[in-house]
This record gives structure tokens, C-alpha cells and sequence, in this order.
């Protein structure tokens, strides 16, 4: 990894988030604007990129895009727009997660690893661990302490798709279009039932889900 890459036109928010990225021996490039952003990442690509919506030349969407245009750089917004809207808007133009502010910066941290964990290009994962379940992508097996685990096909459907993007933010409407197609795409109910119905067979306390994670209103993740 070469640099974190922070854009953001807040000079309080750029000094913060590059005092902790120091601290934790990450190295720091900033830029106030989108055209900068972009000119940073056309010479040298970060690593990641922590990335404002509200920018003073271009709109942050623009500046995924941009980025998205030749790159698999992990990228996560912090922003002050909270709409689920907008938040499923940048994460369909290319982003990996989605932070709002104001935030917790060990919150910020942590989902700065996880994007970190999977570098752009690797093969996703055969084999995932949720609590003292092992579950084996490839022969299509979940084997937990009592035993074997049955999982209908379209929970198994739904689990490789979370399970193939460690740590990442999967948008709801991907996942329903790449089971159900295009026009179920509005039907978010149809992943609440089976996401229930995963944590039931895999969570240590389905209640308290702490692997199958919900964004709500946005998506879900599979948090190693």
C-alpha cells in the first residue's frame, strides 16, 4: 500500500483525519478538492481513499467515478449527507462503504482495515469462519459445532455474495438484482426474512448479529 488518500474541503477535518492515520503508521496524502483528488490518484495510486461528498469543484459522485474509471481502489465516503438516498447512490457509483458525520474515528479506523484487508484484485475467500462455524464456499458446506449446517440456495446465494467482499458494504439492491433480478430490486423485505433466517443457523446471538452485519437502509456486510 502506498498512501491514504483523504479529500475533504473541511481544513479541521483533514488535519484530524491525518494526525490518526499518522499515529497509526499509515501514510497521508490531502486534497481540498476534487480535481486535486483525482490529479493525486492519476500519478500514484493510494492505497484507499477516505473521500468527502460536499467538495468545492466537483461532486464527490464524480470523483468515484473518476477513480472508478481505472482503478479497484477501496473507497470509503464520510460525509454529512445522511440520506439512505445518497448513500446508495455513491455506493452504486463505485464506493465501498459509507461513513457519516459527524463520526467516531475508531469507527472509521476499523472500517478503514477491513477495506484494507482484501487488496483490489485478490480472489474472493473459498472458506469464511462466523462464529464456530466453518463455511466452505467452494463444496457449498457449513459445518458447525453440533455438526453440519443446511442452508437453503438462496441463503447460500445471498452468503457468497457478502462472503466474497470481506468487510465491505454490499448495497441491498445488488444483492436482490443479482438474485432476483432488475425489477425486485425495490423489494428489500425479501433479504430481511433470509437474513433472519441466516443468523438463526450461523450467529452466536442472532440478535445481536456480530458477523452478517445490516446497514439499514443501505445494505449489509460480512464482518470477519
Amino acid at each position: 500500500m502506498s498512501y491514504i488518500l483523504v479529500v475533504d474541503d473541511e481544513p479541521q477535518i483533514l488535519r484530524a483525519l491525518r494526525i490518526n492515520l499518522h499515529a497509526r503508521h499509515y501514510s497521508v496524502l490531502t486534497a481540498a478538492t476534487g480535481a486535486v483528488a483525482l490529479d493525486l490518484a492519476g500519478r500514484d495510486m493510494p492505497g484507499a481513499v477516505l473521500l468527502d461528498l460536499g467538495l468545492p469543484d466537483l461532486d464527490g459522485m464524480d470523483v468515484i467515478r473518476g477513480l472508478r474509471a481505472g482503478s479497484a481502489v477501496p473507497i470509503i465516503v464520510v460525509s454529512g449527507r445522511d440520506s439512505p438516498a445518497e448513500k446508495i447512490r455513491a455506493l452504486d457509483a463505485g464506493a465501498d462503504d459509507y461513513l457519516t458525520k459527524p463520526f467516531v474515528m475508531e469507527e472509521l479506523m476499523a472500517r478503514l482495515r477491513a477495506v484494507l484487508r482484501r487488496p483490489p484484485g485478490e480472489v474472493a475467500p473459498t472458506r469464511a469462519v462466523i462464529g464456530g462455524h466453518e463455511v466452505d464456499v467452494a463444496a457449498a458446506t457449513v459445518t458447525g459445532p453440533d455438526g453440519p449446517v443446511r442452508l437453503t440456495p438462496t441463503e447460500w446465494r445471498i452468503l457468497a455474495i457478502l462472503l466474497a467482499s470481506p468487510g465491505r458494504l454490499v448495497p441491498g439492491r445488488q444483492i436482490l438484482r443479482e438474485i432476483w433480478g432488475p425489477e425486485q430490486e425495490e423489494h428489500g423485505n425479501y433479504l430481511r426474512v433470509y437474513l433472519a433466517g441466516l443468523r438463526r443457523k450461523l450467529e452466536p446471538d442472532p440478535a445481536r448479529p456480530r458477523y452478517l452485519i445490516t446497514e439499514p437502509g443501505i445494505g449489509y456486510r460480512y464482518q470477519p
